[in-house]
């Protein structure tokens, strides 16, 4: 085995930069832990007079990032550009056929294209490491395909997107609209201009996509996750939640069931009293359940330059220290093809909000919907009556357990009330290891 370890970084934004960093400033520690010295030898980036916070002086510059994969100068390229295809791909691809192990914090890349990746990885005797594309500094793939390698896991629960958890810690605690902390978050850089990814849940699906495969060793199926953000999240049903004993949190869950595999993100509601209900703000979260070690939860900085990097120079130090694994924690070919449980099965209760027109009959007609529809009553809220007389008033049900199938038939027949002043809100209340 060589003594020193070339490393090329492609893409020198934020986490690029703070890679490159991380490596310097800890040189001495990464070499005392992973047995050889590793250096930086060639990057690749758009743009040479950015002043990012290091020399580059001495390193190989690559215009190109496809050539910075086949350069014999580089062990371990560091895919750090984004993106599920073109040069990111490219990259990725390049490297592995030439026989070099890829570290990427690339989400959807691994989502999409992850399969494809793995088996090539198998082919050249090589891996893909991607602890940073899943919730930044926090180990959980690590967690998942080794520390819980013992396991069978049944459930994999996350708070997986730190933009979304900020706005919804902010909405409940200054009782403000989602618009008005989005433009917030916007200007203190914690959402995109376009936050499309965040906030309709995509970018947690695609961490989702990615836990699932690792905890059922499945082949990866971003396409599997149903998906709904947090746009329609109201200050009012945070303010309701908090009245129930719950808190709002975009979650991504996946978990195994008679029916194969279920995957979701949405936002839901968690008993308070549950330890992923106090996540605030940009944190991430992750709860593991094994048949033997039980419910495992893991809590840190789902992103941001040092948490990001801290993930990709561990997944470096395992590689140069020898500790590889396959790509999904068994090998590509081994995989098994995702079986997609039918959410219309999914069992569980309820959060249902009306605002309806104050006026005899209401509750009877709704009451008698849902019992139509195999729908059963845990409790209700509607505080007095409207200001006006006929006016607008919520009204609150919790249900019992009962199905999605059934919850929907209930919602459709309701949404159709002229007794409704807007559309019906409905929320799926998740109960699960505290």
């Amino acid at each position: 085995m060589k003594d020193v370890v070339k490393i090329g970084v492609a893409g020198l934004g934020t986490v690029g930069a703070g890679t490159v960093k991380l490596l310097s400033e800890h040189r001495d520690i990464l070499t005392d832990r992973s047995g050889r010295q590793i250096v930086v030898t060639a990057v690749s980036s758009r743009d040479r007079t950015r002043d990012r916070g290091f020399s580059t002086e001495g390193l190989i510059w690559h215009e190109d990032a496809r050539d910075l994969a086949a350069d014999d100068n580089v062990d371990i390229v560091v895919e750090l550009i984004g993106g599920s295809d073109g040069i990111a791909y490219d990259v990725c691809k390049i490297a592995l056929e030439h026989g070099k192990h890829v570290v990427t914090a690339n989400k959807a890349l691994i989502a999409l294209k992850g399969l494809e990746l793995a088996q090539i990885a198998d082919q050249n005797n090589v891996t893909i490491a991607y602890e940073a594309a899943v919730a930044g500094g926090i180990p959980v793939v690590k967690a998942l395909r080794e520390g819980l390698a013992g396991n069978a896991i049944s459930r994999v629960t996350g708070i997986l997107n730190g933009t979304c958890n900020y706005i919804l810690t902010t909405m409940r605690e200054q009782g403000r609209d989602f618009a008005d902390v989005l433009n917030e978050a916007q200007k203190l850089g914690y959402a995109e201009a376009d936050p499309t990814f965040d906030v309709d849940g995509i970018d947690a699906a695609h961490k989702l996509a990615i836990l699932a495969s690792l905890a059922f060793g499945t082949e990866v199926d971003f396409d599997a996750v149903a998906v709904e953000g947090i746009r329609s999240v109201s200050a009012l049903d945070i303010q309701l939640a908090e009245e129930l004993g719950y808190r709002i949190k975009l979650l991504g869950i996946a978990k195994q069931t008679a029916e194969g595999i279920e995957q979701r993100v949405s936002p839901v509601m968690v008993d308070r009293a549950t330890q992923i209900s106090k996540v605030e703000g940009v944190f991430n979260a992750v709860a593991l359940e094994g048949d033997y070690v039980g419910p495992v939860i893991l809590q840190g900085r789902g992103a941001g330059e040092r948490p990001t990097a801290s993930a990709v120079v561990a997944d470096i130090v395992d590689i140069a220290a020898g500790r590889t694994a396959p790509v999904f924690g068994v090998p590509a070919d081994r995989l098994k093809t995702n079986v997609r449980a039918p959410l219309e099965k999914h069992v569980g209760p309820y959060y249902l909000r009306l605002m309806v027109w104050d006026r005899p009959g209401v509750m009877a007609e709704v009451t008698a919907t849902l019992a139509k529809h195999g729908v059963s009553m845990a409790s209700m809220i509607q505080h007095g009556r409207a200001e006006t007389v006929g006016g607008v008033v919520p009204v609150v049900f919790v249900t019992h357990e009962t199905s999605e199938a059934g919850m929907s038939g209930a919602l459709a027949d309701i949404s159709a009330f002229e007794s409704n002043s807007q559309p019906p809100v409905l929320m799926r209340i998740e109960n699960f290891a505290s």
